[in-house]
């Protein structure tokens, strides 16, 4: 199915009824956008797990301590760069 939209001055988009009905999109739902090359894809999120496996994470980021990943995000952040 193609269907046109058109992006307003502050980059929004609305959802067409008959794209928002074939996703089961309603009032409220989480919506993630996944960019493939030139390609927006766009999917329905039900809840936070369900973005699992949509999101690629760094191997220096497996398997590691979520309060280990923060601080070196931040000290990454901090430091400056020429």
């Amino acid at each position: 199915m193609d269907v046109a939209a058109r992006v307003s001055s502050k980059g929004q988009v609305t959802l067409p009824k008959s794209v928002r009905d074939a996703l089961g999109i309603h009032q409220g739902d989480a919506v993630v956008f996944r960019v493939e090359g030139h390609h927006a894809v766009l999917a329905r999120t039900p809840e936070f797990l369900g973005l699992a496996g949509t999101f690629t994470v760094p191997a220096a980021k497996r398997n590691v301590a979520w309060d280990d990943v923060l601080k070196r995000t931040r000290a990454a952040r901090t430091t400056k760069r020429p």
